[in-house]
């Protein structure tokens, strides 16, 4: 049984959240190669892919931080070194997408979301600056009618606010939502919003089994998630879908966009 029969019997999600690394792509080694430039810039030793595999999933800030202390811990960083190293990552990343790939099944899956009618949306803590690029280099962007990076809004994932605006913009409840993520921080932002999360097990989760954080369900491989394994006969229908008109433009939420619904926001924003 798929994964959408399992958790939505008889019938598809109106919206489906994607997180962005360790879910569509695998973008650790161009990552990793930025922290080691910049460590190497700062006269320290490399850190290496298998170490930045561990401290990915919480944002650059954090992950500059990993590096400079050597440890997921991040303790005992001096804030005006670590500001300089992130300036000195940013600029190594965001010329460095060469060792990036997309999954397996990404592209098959999205695809086929698409045809279907379903809404779609990346929610990433990864800054907005280096998403549409991104995306439109592994040629996945088209997909998504929203976009929101790590410092679009005011809080990031495990906050659920991104969820929330989301689910605002499209008019869709959680009872009709999911989110697929690989991290501990995705399944507490979905559980947060009461959306379903779905987690995937070779994503980048600190060293630890997803299946850990409880999601509703955790699989290798996202066609997993499609009836018939993307059979297009396979009878299954979207509630209350709506096709959008051809020509509808990808919204990348910016922060201007988010100062203009913030009051709206604001009414769902998480309170721990």
């Amino acid at each position: 049984m798929s994964g959408f029969e399992q958790l939505f019997p008889g019938s598809l999600p109106r919206l489906v959240m994607f997180d962005l690394d360790g879910t569509l792509i695998d973008s650790v080694p161009d990552l990793a190669a930025a922290v080691d430039n910049m460590l190497l810039k700062l006269g320290r030793k490399p850190a290496g892919i298998e170490s930045v595999r561990e401290w990915v999933g919480n944002g650059v800030h954090t992950l500059v931080r990993r590096a400079l202390a050597n440890h997921i811990d991040a303790e005992g960083v001096d804030e005006v070194e670590a500001e300089h190293a992130l300036e000195l990552f940013n600029g190594f990343y965001e010329d460095g997408h060469e060792l990036t790939v997309v999954y397996p099944g990404v592209r098959d899956t999205l695809k086929w979301l698409h045809k279907q009618g379903v809404e779609m949306a990346l929610i990433t803590n990864k800054p907005e600056r280096f998403v549409a690029p991104l995306l439109d280099q592994m040629k996945i962007g088209r997909y998504f009618r929203l976009i929101i990076g790590g410092d679009t809004l005011p809080q990031k994932k495990p906050d659920p606010a991104a969820l929330f605006f989301v689910m605002k913009m499209t008019n869709i409840p959680a009872s009709q939502s999911l989110f697929v993520g690989d991290s501990r921080s995705d399944v507490l932002a979905a559980k947060a919003a009461g959306v379903k999360c779905v987690a995937l097990s070779y994503g980048y989760n600190h060293g630890r089994p997803i299946a850990e954080e409880s999601p509703a369900l955790v699989i290798d491989d996202l066609r997993k998630l499609i009836p018939g394994c993307l059979d297009p006969a396979a009878e299954i229908t979207l509630p209350d879908a709506v096709q959008p008109p051809s020509g509808n433009a990808i919204v990348v939420v910016t922060r201007k966009l988010w100062m203009k619904v913030i009051k709206a926001l604001a009414r769902w924003r998480w309170r721990a």
